[in-house]
């Protein structure tokens, strides 16, 4: 039994077969794992999720009933068939709820099965966690995949300590409010003690629908309590706090995510970013894009800008080149197959245009990229290009500033990512508008070179001094502020 459980869509492994099919399971850690893993492993802690493979499909390895990686952390596979990753995964997560809480970008689907198989997964999820919870354990339930899981945990297990964090944007409460299964996923997530988001203005949405649906919680907020986190400068915010319909006060804060800051800065220190520059023909100005190819991230407005900064001759094609890495993403789901032909259609227009024997303008990498080699692109690059539409933190400008300890480089970076509320050296843009980009970009381009450098200097400290480790410690300590005292102190 475990005295902290996570609760996530997908364990911090991917299956890995051998020649002669030999089945192991490798560790795929990012930065929730690298700072959960010394917690969990000093409160015989355990992880519940996905292992990535669907049950019962031929061909597909099948994960054992418990993991255990090499650092010694239990990991507990819960599974999913081929229906369940069509209609709770495909369906109803990213179909529905990811283009909802990201603003409209693109239209959600609203399909009655697919509710149905999210409920289902959510109760599955919960279950899972309930039998490896100790009494009194702690439970932290990530994203908006598992939103009702909260809920069915307190009912399951009145016992725990329940937190939730989402990663992803909260919209405006009347976006929210089309959601047919609004109020059952308002009570899902009153189910915690705390409620988390990167932002104030994600958590002032969460308030002011709960304040707007009747019989689903009162709001409260204005609450003056910003707390310091001790040794640290940066601070946590518990914004308001909710009367969830059982009388109990849910805390409700904003606590922005960041990046393993100390290893991202060594492992740069050993990135050869002259081979990239070598590979890319040794441009005067070399930008880079990284992305999941996702309609979030705002990659085919960024392709039109560059090639509309080519046409009228303020970037040189001749010295000027854009490493662009689009990883693949949801590549079944049909809004994602569009947006790669047109990616790639841009691509090819582009470089059709500017390109010559040998030199291309666009470098297009859709495929993984191994951590190390985005490294070397991240010191490479004199500009990095993050014009997500909506984001709610976006860590690729965090890696890529912090690889910049020698205050080199700029970044262009999208108003409306979480990001820009703390890094305030960048070259803000409205993504949805070329011209703002395109004017960023310039100014990137053409900045004093003193100025370049104490803005770089000033975001590196940040990105430094606020890692991921804070951001943990910060919700785990507030959660537990938040069980013991029912609300807001």
């Amino acid at each position: 039994m475990a005295e902290l459980v996570v609760v996530a869509n997908r364990l911090p492994v991917a299956p890995a077969t051998a020649a002669d099919g030999t089945v192991t399971w490798e560790a795929s850690p990012g930065g929730l794992v690298t700072a959960l893993t010394p917690v969990l492993l000093a409160r015989r802690g355990a992880w519940v999720g996905w292992p990535g493979t669907r049950a019962g499909v031929e061909g597909e390895p099948q994960a054992p009933a418990e993991i255990v990686t090499e650092e010694g952390l239990h990991l507990h596979p819960v599974e999913l068939d081929g229906d369940d990753y069509e209609r709770f995964y495909e369906g109803f997560a990213n179909a529905t709820l990811w283009p909802l809480l990201h603003g409209l970008i693109v239209a959600p689907r609203y399909e009655g099965d697919w509710w149905e198989s999210y409920r289902e997964v959510n109760h599955r999820y919960a279950l899972a966690a309930a039998e490896r919870a100790d009494h009194g354990a702690t439970v932290w339930v990530q994203d908006y995949q598992l939103m009702l899981v909260p809920g069915i945990l307190r009912q399951l297990r009145p016992d725990l300590t329940i937190g939730f964090f989402l990663h992803i944007p909260f919209p405006a409460p009347e976006i929210f409010r089309q959601l047919p299964w609004r109020e059952e996923v308002i009570r899902g997530l009153l189910g915690a003690d705390l409620v988390g988001f990167h932002l104030d203005s994600c958590a002032d949405n969460f308030l002011e629908l709960c304040r707007n649906i009747p019989g689903h919680g009162s709001a409260h907020t204005g609450l003056p309590d910003t707390l310091e986190v001790t040794g640290a400068s940066s601070v946590r915010r518990a914004t308001g706090a909710v009367t969830a319909p059982d009388g109990r006060r849910v805390r409700v804060g904003s606590f922005p995510i960041s990046i393993d800051s100390a290893k991202v800065i060594e492992r740069a220190g050993r990135a050869d970013a002259a081979r990239v520059r070598r590979l890319t023909g040794d441009p005067a100005v070399l930008l880079a894009g990284v992305d999941r190819l996702d309609y979030t991230k705002g990659i085919l407005r960024r392709l039109e800008a560059f090639e509309e900064l080519l046409a009228t001759g303020a970037l040189d094609p001749a010295e000027t080149v854009l490493v662009q890495v689009a990883t693949p993403s949801r590549e079944r789901v049909a809004d994602y197959r569009r947006l790669r032909a047109e990616v790639e259609h841009a691509v090819g227009r582009i470089n059709g245009r500017f390109a010559e024997l040998g030199r291309p303008v666009i470098h297009y990498i859709h495929r993984p990229v191994a951590f190390d080699r985005l490294l070397e692109l991240y010191r490479a690059a004199d500009i990095m290009l993050v014009t997500a539409l909506r984001d709610g933190m976006n860590l690729v400008c965090k890696e890529y500033v912090a690889c910049h300890g020698d205050a080199s480089g700029a970044l262009v970076l999208s108003e409306f990512t979480g990001a820009a509320t703390e890094l305030d050296g960048a070259h803000l843009c409205n993504p949805h508008d070329i011209e703002s980009v395109k004017r960023a970009v310039m100014a990137a381009v053409h900045a004093d070179p003193a100025d370049a450098r104490e803005r770089m200097a000033r975001m590196h400290a940040q990105v430094r001094d606020h890692d991921v480790d804070l951001w943990a410690g910060a919700f785990l300590e507030e959660l537990a502020a938040a069980h013991a005292g029912g609300g807001p102190r």
